[in-house]
């Protein structure tokens, strides 16, 4: 039995999503408890030549709506990188968990051997059929920001754990 492209990255990216936006919860939550102005926690990086938390909730969601309309073959829409507090960023989590969510399962088929065209037009132009665009450039780059934003909060203090980096399966 063979796994749908669409099986392979919507559920995947909604669930991840979706405890990316209750890790911002237990983070604001944290935040107010402890009177630690929100800012602070959004704008933590492990270290100073990375994102801080704000980026990595963005670029997570970029590359759950890029994945998932690059595979269906729609439009990837353009999010304002504006976001400044924890609702900020959990409303643009929804905002994908709708976009994503919007397409049928039908949209995906052939996809995986669709052309995927990745920067064209600039030096870092790549090209990958829609299989390998998914396995191995889509999702790791989900997983490495999400990963990130989760690795920031516990460094932080707050107080999540495997569970919570799950979210609902």
């Amino acid at each position: 039995m063979t796994i749908s492209m669409h099986a392979a990255s919507v559920p995947v990216f909604k669930q991840m999503l979706g405890s990316l936006a209750a890790l911002l919860e237990k983070a604001e939550s944290h935040a107010e408890a402890r009177k630690i102005a929100p800012e602070v926690l959004l704008q933590t990086r492990l270290f100073p030549d990375m994102f801080p938390l704000v980026r990595q909730v963005q670029i997570a969601c970029d590359f759950a709506k890029g994945v998932t309309a690059r595979l269906a073959g729609a439009e990837v829409p353009a999010y304002d990188d504006t976001e400044q507090s924890f609702e900020q960023l959990r409303a643009r989590i929804d905002r994908t968990i709708a976009f994503i969510g919007s397409f049928d399962a039908a949209a995906f088929d052939g996809s995986e051997m669709r052309e995927i065209v990745t920067r064209p037009g600039t030096p870092k132009e790549r090209r990958f059929n829609g299989q390998d665009y998914l396995l191995g450039y889509g999702l790791p780059q989900f997983f490495f920001h999400v990963t990130t934003a989760y690795a920031l909060l516990r460094h932080n203090g707050v107080d999540v754990g495997k569970r919570d980096y799950m979210g609902a399966y």
